[in-house]
């Protein structure tokens, strides 16, 4: 955390209106379904983004979105214990192999099958 606070910085645990945001859904019936996702730490999260190109940037092309407004998002996660939002998320995971690497197995102490010692 800075020391200094400038006006113009607003403070990250702060709710500043993010505007009109994209956020991932799958259709659900008559409706559509909120996606949420997880924070590195393991954190519940709704997800919205600024742009649709950074929806498709992080989640792909395919991904279906609805707008809402931040507080409208909100809304809808917080019956679900979501109380957090983060917005224009970037994909943290490494990519996907396309093909299996080769997995060899390791001799040594801690390798192989467990055992109980009577």
């Amino acid at each position: 955390m800075c020391l200094f606070l400038y006006d113009d910085d607003p403070e990250p645990e702060e709710r500043v209106p993010a505007g009109p945001l994209y956020v991932p859904a799958r259709p659900g019936g008559e409706s559509a379904v909120l996606r949420l996702f997880r924070t590195p730490l393991g954190e519940r999260t709704a997800v919205g983004f600024t742009t649709p190109e950074r929806l498709s940037a992080t989640l792909g092309a395919a991904q279906t979105w609805i707008r809402l407004s931040g507080s409208a998002l909100r809304a809808l996660a917080a019956p679900l214990g979501v109380t957090l939002l983060t917005v224009d998320p970037s994909l943290t995971a490494p990519p996907v192999a396309t093909t299996p690497a080769a997995v060899t197995p390791v001799a040594g102490p801690g390798a192989g099958p467990l055992s109980r010692t009577a």
